[in-house]
């Protein structure tokens, strides 16, 4: 990889999960904006896609199919061996079918937890943020790896009934997280994604109500609109500051990473 010189004011690799046990809620959509916006202003930022879905993979430029996140967790290669760059300060490891496989595997080793705390360890050098899409299955042995190492995880939920137990299975997981392996993990925040303003407002209001008495101070001011530039930008591989710059979904992801940040 192209090493970019180091931000003084990066005091130290920062790594978020996006996480929720129910899928279509926003995950990969949020790695893959979110990601964008840090790196155009400047963070080095590392893609880590472990959902064999493959979807943040699917929405970045094509990179080479023999490098993966399989490859890592085979032990056939090191993170920073497969990181490929996808544009300006960002970088994936990508996802396969042969993920799914390699999960399976994974699961039967007692070490498994520690997957991603081991293999970011030497990344700090080379990198600002890491973002990792993890998969929605409720057992997944990736998704206890990535909140293992994370520092903090962020989570998308639509206003609907399933995303609301959904986040309430994943607060009990980040919770045995924190007791068993990884003390200083923290929630940075409850996002709602695929917000409609027009005919579901109602509905919608109702349960951003439910969320916001359940979760209190947990759910961001941000939210994600309803937005088509969305999938037009992932179905050209592109970012949303180069294919809809303006857009509600540029905007709402920027004050997103804003939030953040702060």
């Amino acid at each position: 990889m192209d090493v970019l010189y180091r931000l003084d004011k990066q005091e130290r690799m920062e790594i978020f999960t996006f996480a929720l046990r129910k899928g279509g809620t926003g995950k990969s959509t949020s790695a893959w904006a979110v990601g964008h916006c840090l790196a155009q202003a400047g963070h080095r930022v590392l893609l880590i896609d472990a959902d064999g879905q493959a979807n943040l993979t699917r929405c970045l430029p094509a990179v080479a199919p023999d490098k993966g996140l399989t490859r890592v967790i085979d032990h056939k290669a090191t993170l920073l061996e497969v990181m490929q760059p996808v544009g300006p300060n960002l970088w994936l490891v990508a996802a396969d079918e042969s993920l799914v496989v390699a999960e399976k595997g994974l699961g039967a080793d007692l070490a498994y937890p520690l997957l991603f705390k081991k293999a970011l360890k030497n990344l700090a050098a080379h990198i600002d943020y890491v973002l990792i899409d993890s998969p929605p299955s409720p057992n997944s042995p990736l998704t206890v790896a990535a909140l293992t190492a994370s520092t903090k995880v962020y989570v998308p939920a639509q206003p609907e009934l399933f995303s609301f137990d959904g986040v309430n299975s994943l607060l009990e997981l980040v919770t045995k997280i924190q007791d068993s392996y990884n003390p200083e993990l923290e929630v940075g925040g409850i996002f709602l994604t695929k917000y409609a303003a027009t005919y579901r407002k109602g509905l919608h209001h109702q349960f951003v109500k439910r969320m916001r008495d359940q979760f209190g101070p947990l759910i961001m001011h941000t939210t994600i609109r309803d937005n088509v530039a969305i999938p037009e930008a992932q179905v050209q591989r592109r970012p949303l500051h180069e294919t809809a710059p303006g857009s509600n979904a540029q905007l709402d992801y920027q004050a997103l990473t804003q939030e953040i940040l702060a």
